[in-house]
């Protein structure tokens, strides 16, 4: 199942708008690096478990 996150959900001092999606382990590792590179987040096991925590599933498209 893809997993999806939206920085507009998110408090932000950068007033970020980015959304991603797709497998779970490209979404983690981009909100990721997004947290620490854009966002100003410390590396470290905890942003990573918060991001992990606050993946959700994608909504299924309509055809």
């Amino acid at each position: 199942m893809r997993k999806v996150t939206d920085c507009r959900e998110y408090p932000s001092e950068t007033k970020c708008a980015l959304a991603l999606s797709g497998e779970p382990e490209e979404v983690d590792r981009a909100t990721s690096d997004l947290a620490i590179s854009v966002h100003g987040h410390a590396d470290g096991q905890e942003i990573r478990e918060q991001i992990g925590a606050g993946l959700r599933d994608e909504p299924t498209q309509l055809a």
